[in-house]
């Protein structure tokens, strides 16, 4: 069961492979973000980072909730705008946006962009310059730190591709602040994603507090906003440790409010981007299982009718999941199976060593926190169609994307 409505039923009304959001469980961690970090620190911004999982039904509820947007591309702009959401609660983020990106956001009155670099600002400054505008800015700094997590999780250490490096910060916050064309309005930074440690946001803070109140000292620079980024984990596996919410709320908020008192900075308004952990455990995937194959000594085989195609985690970067058949998750297990796609690659496994009851073709196989990064980098390899994506509630399952169709695979031939 997810969201009252069962698994099985679902997987015969709209076919698999299946992803189901549940939205209360949406619901619930928006408001669970606000109110740890609303009731610990004001002013408090929390914005869903839409690259975990976006589309129109998602950006309305998210509207609804009183979130902001982060977004790194056009496209998520785009689906932004086209769900009515308020563009003055969106963020621009990304290393290398184009000008185009650029001139969609000055037209569309985006809320805040984040500078990366030093050529983004000469070309946003001169953007704004010819269309009359004054965007606020947030510059994004790496501060050297180490989350500790999965090294393609890995932005804010030194040998990374994003942001502004510590040798570049004080040059960063001087030609923005001397550029007319441009509003400063704070700072930025983001450690990684999957942190299941607290203090390396910690370490974080007081690098970039410092160097604001250096700043402060010799440019007269006043740091309206800090942006501390997301990363916040969620338990994909039963050893995956637990981290509270109020965890995260405690020592970025303490160490924010602590810091600049002792500094003596005004406290700025803190900005926090979780997509991950809202989304992440309000999906499901579910998959139609087909041929099981033994290898007698060696591993038995359970290949679905989904994989890579629209999760590509594991392959990518080993990442982990849990399951269930459904329907037979009260029956005791028969053994360890390794979960496989249909995929033309050997690499195409959705979870290796898995205990499951005894699993058959026809059996729907049901796995949980599926909600971020894998739609978002889901591909037609093979020419498969992408999965139909549907919103549960009390009981009701309505369609919010429909599976896609040969005629959508071709339509861009010529």
């Amino acid at each position: 069961m997810i969201g009252g409505c069962d698994t099985l039923k679902l997987a015969q009304e709209f076919g698999t492979p299946l992803y189901v959001f549940d939205e209360f469980t949406l619901r619930t961690r928006c408001a669970e973000f606000k109110t740890e970090f609303g009731r610990r620190y004001d002013p408090v911004t929390v914005l869903y980072a839409s690259k975990a999982f976006i589309n129109r039904a998602l950006a309305l509820i998210l509207e609804e909730e009183g979130m902001g947007l982060d977004v790194v591309s056009a496209g998520e702009m785009g689906i932004a705008r086209a769900a009515g959401f308020p563009m003055e609660r969106v963020f621009l983020h990304g290393n290398n946006k184009s000008a185009g990106e650029l001139e969609m956001a000055l037209e569309l009155g985006i809320g805040r962009i984040v500078v990366d670099n030093f050529h983004e600002m000469s070309l946003l400054s001169d953007m704004a310059r010819q269309k009359g505008k004054t965007p606020a800015i947030l510059l994004r700094l790496s501060p050297g730190v180490d989350p500790h997590t999965h090294r393609y999780n890995t932005t804010g250490i030194i040998d990374s591709k994003f942001g502004f490096s510590l040798f570049a910060w004080e040059e960063a916050v001087t030609r923005a602040m001397k550029d007319p064309n441009l509003d400063l309005a704070g700072l930025h930074f983001h450690l990684g994603s999957l942190i299941f440690e607290v203090e390396p946001y910690r370490e974080a803070i007081g690098v970039v507090l410092k160097f604001a109140e250096e700043m402060k000292r010799k440019h007269g620079f006043e740091m309206a906003e800090l942006d501390t980024g997301g990363g916040f984990a969620v338990r994909y596996t039963v050893e995956d440790p637990v981290v509270p919410l109020s965890d995260y709320a405690d020592v970025i908020t303490s160490a924010v409010s602590g810091l600049c008192r002792e500094l003596g900075l005004f406290l700025p308004r803190l900005i926090i981007e979780p997509g991950r952990a809202i989304v992440g455990q309000a999906g499901m995937a579910l998959y139609r299982v087909g041929v099981v194959k033994d290898i007698p000594n060696v591993r038995r085989y359970v290949s679905v009718d989904g994989g890579m195609g629209d999760n590509i985690r594991h392959a990518l970067y080993g990442a982990k999941h849990e399951a269930v058949v459904a329907g037979k998750a009260a029956e005791p297990n028969a053994g360890k199976v390794t979960i496989a796609g249909k995929y033309c690659e050997s690499g195409d496994i959705l979870i290796t060593d898995i205990d499951l009851p005894p699993t058959c073709a026809g059996d729907v196989l049901a796995v949980a926190d599926c909600g971020a990064y894998c739609l978002p980098m889901a591909s037609n390899y093979n020419a498969a169609f992408k999965p139909a994506v549907v919103l549960v509630r009390d009981g009701q399952a309505r369609l919010i994307r429909r599976r896609e169709t040969l005629e959508d695979l071709t339509r861009y031939d010529v």
